[in-house]
């Protein structure tokens, strides 16, 4: 594990120091998701869960107790049983979470109704993220109707709920050295998959053959699962914001843009290139490209700290506008056409998120209504893109169909920030050289 139980005890320490004295916070893990009939989809653990425990398994309640006297950290888990281990793997059991995870208590989740109601009798707020679990919101609301039940025989019930998102979420937000070494990792697979992925192409093959090569590539590399669902869109499918489909066969003369990055430990990368199918880019595609590029690279040189979150999506929204006029693509002042954002019929997402144990992380983007401040350790994506649509009758048609992205994973250090995504090829030199050797 890249993240040692020193960290994540330090996560649980910094998200008590944020609680009220005497209060608690209940965070139950991820539940087992049915693919079909009896068979379940691939375990990922909750991603708050994880970040304050490092345990990666289901049918499991985390509890802080901040100045608890035998101990601030309680989880319910499933208890050991070879018979069943025997089938669907091993268990830690409350004696291993203990031993490996650092608590100061754990027992079976069978016994979580006898037990977690005496941890919230008597505490004056319950730290809970309401909403995502209906069955879990149900059991929490059981407990404490329970204690209220019992008010006059001297039962304390809690007197308020805090959703508990926003405080580990901003926690979240500040990547440790640890996190950035992994996400680092991350990063150096994806590039690899990419190139390896530019290096195949070829008309007549299909779209899922470029997937499997990626797949293949963070797979043998140590990442056996995508953060995400690949893109491999080719030709008009790269117009398709989410295409994921990766099922039509790629052409001669097309482009085909992919959007994938690997998930490792955890944590996530998000890549996005798009590259000419016969590894030469046409009079049109080049045009478009250079200007995608651009756009990118004058976003990535606002990001710094003490600039605002929002300062690289206007900065490639500037460099769009021009570079539609000089093309033909759009009519008018660039500061006009900025005003009433003509651009979003070509460019109609924002330039980037934030980045980390999920692939959209959390954060907020905006505090109050001024727009966030970058402060290094923040972790985000760039990645602008022109789509033309097929059905685009007010472009010329030499236009139609193109969709290109350049998505770049970048740190926001002391000194201003840092693509940690740069090992794949996004000149058009660099990716026709690739693609020729």
């Amino acid at each position: 594990m890249s993240i040692s139980k020193t960290e994540f005890a330090r996560r649980r320490r910094n998200l008590i120091a944020l609680m009220d004295p005497n209060s608690i916070a209940i965070i139950p893990s991820a539940d087992e998701q049915v693919r079909s009939r009896d068979t379940l989809y691939p375990f990922r653990q909750d991603s708050d869960f994880f970040y304050l425990s490092g345990f990666v398994e289901p049918d499991a309640v985390l509890v802080l107790l901040p100045g608890r006297r035998h101990g601030q950290f309680v989880v319910f888990c499933r208890e050991r049983d070879p018979a069943l281990e025997l089938w669907h793997g091993y268990r830690a059991g409350p004696e291993g979470v203990c031993e490996k995870y650092g608590a100061d208590d754990a027992f079976p989740i069978g016994d979580i109704d006898e037990i977690l109601p005496g941890l919230v009798e008597g505490r004056e707020r319950v730290y809970y993220s309401m909403g995502r679990s209906t069955e879990f919101d149900r059991q929490i609301m059981g407990w404490v109707s329970s204690i209220r039940s019992k008010e006059s025989t001297g039962a304390v019930p809690p007197g308020e709920f805090t959703d508990l998102d926003h405080m580990v979420h901003e926690l979240r937000l500040y990547k440790s050295a640890a996190e950035l070494r992994l996400m680092r990792k991350a990063a150096d697979i994806t590039a690899r998959a990419h190139r390896r992925a530019m290096h195949v192409c070829r008309g007549g093959l299909y779209e899922y053959e470029l997937e499997a090569e990626i797949q293949y590539e963070f797979a043998t590399s140590g990442a056996r699962c995508p953060a995400y669902p690949s893109i491999v869109g080719s030709g008009r499918n790269a117009c398709v914001l989410h295409y994921i489909e990766n099922s039509d066969k790629m052409r001669d003369g097309d482009l085909v843009l992919i959007d994938a990055g690997c998930e490792l430990e955890y944590y996530a990368s998000d890549v996005t290139r798009t590259f000419p199918v016969n590894g030469r880019f046409s009079v049109e595609q080049r045009a478009l490209y250079e200007l995608v590029l651009r756009a990118q690279l004058a976003a990535i040189a606002e990001i710094m700290p003490g600039n605002h979150w929002n300062q690289p999506h206007d900065a490639s929204v500037k460099v769009f506008t021009q570079g539609l006029v000089a093309l033909g693509l759009l009519k008018g002042s660039v500061a006009n056409l900025i005003k009433r954002n003509a651009y979003r019929d070509f460019y109609m997402h924002r330039v980037g998120h934030w980045l980390g144990l999920d692939v959209h992380d959390v954060g907020d983007y905006r505090v109050g209504e001024e727009w966030r401040v970058l402060e290094p350790g923040m972790v985000m994506t760039v990645e602008p893109g022109l789509y033309i649509s097929e059905s685009n009758t007010n472009v010329a048609k030499k236009w139609r169909g193109i969709g290109i992205r350049i998505e770049d994973d970048v740190v926001v250090t002391e000194e201003g920030c840092d693509v940690i995504t740069a090992g794949v090829p996004k000149t058009i030199e660099e990716i026709e050289a690739l693609m020729a050797a």
